[in-house]
């Protein structure tokens, strides 16, 4: 099984959510040597930006909840750490 990608998160998350705004960024290779880092340099930690029309309304626990819960099938793979900015 191979490390997830920029565009695996993004296309994930296009479908769950629906985003109005969307960037996902891999800040895998300025971890390395930090927990959950792996040698390729890719694909353990990335920070996503979003907005969603099914953030209106929610706190921001229940945004980030949603977030985690669309890219879940990722953790398996190698996914360590995602930092959540919802707009």
């Amino acid at each position: 099984m191979s490390l997830p990608t920029s565009k695996d998160l993004e296309a994930r998350l296009r479908e769950a959510l629906q985003p109005t705004v969307l960037e996902v960024i891999d800040e895998s290779a300025s971890h390395a040597g930090h927990a959950g880092a792996g040698p390729e340099g890719y694909g353990t930690h990335f920070r996503v930006r979003i907005a969603s029309p099914l953030f209106a309304g929610k706190p921001r626990v229940a945004r980030h909840r949603l977030v985690y819960d669309a890219l879940q099938l990722f953790i398996a793979q190698g996914l360590h750490a995602i930092a959540i900015e919802t707009l």
